[in-house]
């Protein structure tokens, strides 16, 4: 099933993250049965023709889905991430169900959006332009992030606009709006991502956010999450690394 099924479906869609910028890297993860893999173009130097080979590095993996982060919410930033051939957007810092109706008539063509048609690689270069055109309002996702007090303040009005297939929380973004960076366990924190839930829930929309580890696939789960992007290429190659220096340490310390 595509991303936008799964999450419609409500199957906790398991989805990796690559920011380094290597398509070797991203091809491996995309190999690994992860259903999506969000290619971050907001913190980091990647251009859209890097994205673009990141982009085709997991469709040659096998069947896994990618979704572009784009820097800011900004119609010409997402038309340029769909038009890579990306089964879905995510922006950051949605905040009002204003800004999500902008970003999902962003993602859609005319009559229900503003995306412009051209013939790119979401389309075979042109060549299947016409079933592109009529199909990928429905196929492609569209993933607000809720990373502040306001978005949170706002979460139902935004998970109920047409078109929104998630809400998804920036957890280091969100805790460093409401004074407690990193606290996941700060009561500020803790109220925000409930309220977000039930917006959520509310909104029969699932909620997902990121985990940088096993300790936090853990600890999301237990708190209600829907799913999980369960890890990003930065933290599988440091954790992997700091694995192997200290076991060797270990050994040849002695």
């Amino acid at each position: 099933m595509a991303l936008r099924e799964l999450l419609t479906a409500g199957d906790a869609p398991i989805g990796s993250w690559v920011s380094l910028g290597s398509p070797a890297a991203a091809e491996m993860v995309g190999a690994l049965e992860f259903d999506f893999v969000v290619v971050d173009t907001e913190h980091t130097p990647l251009s859209v023709e890097s994205a673009g080979k990141l982009v085709r590095a997991v469709d040659a993996a096998g069947d896994t889905d990618t979704v572009v982060r784009v820097p800011e919410n900004d119609a010409t930033q997402v038309k340029r991430a769909l038009d890579l051939g990306a089964a879905g957007v995510m922006a950051p810092r949605i905040e009002s169900a204003a800004e999500a109706e902008a970003l999902v008539s962003a993602a859609r063509y005319p009559p229900e959006g503003v995306r412009g048609v051209a013939g790119s690689r979401a389309n075979g270069y042109g060549a299947n332009l016409d079933v592109s055109f009529t199909s990928a309002n429905d196929a492609v996702a569209v993933l607000p992030q809720i990373e502040s007090a306001a978005g949170v303040d706002h979460a139902e009005a935004i998970a109920r606009v047409d078109g929104v297939d998630t809400l998804f929380v920036g957890p280091a973004d969100l805790s460093a709006d409401l004074g407690c960076f990193g606290e996941y366990d700060d009561p500020a924190f803790r109220d925000a991502l409930d309220r977000v839930l039930a917006a959520g829930a509310a909104a029969e929309v699932p909620v997902g956010t990121l985990a940088t580890g096993p300790a936090e696939i853990d600890a999301w789960h237990e708190r209600g999450l829907d799913y999980l992007i369960a890890g990003t290429d930065i933290g599988y190659l440091r954790r992997g690394a700091r694995s192997a220096s200290e076991r060797y340490a270990s050994l040849f310390s002695e």
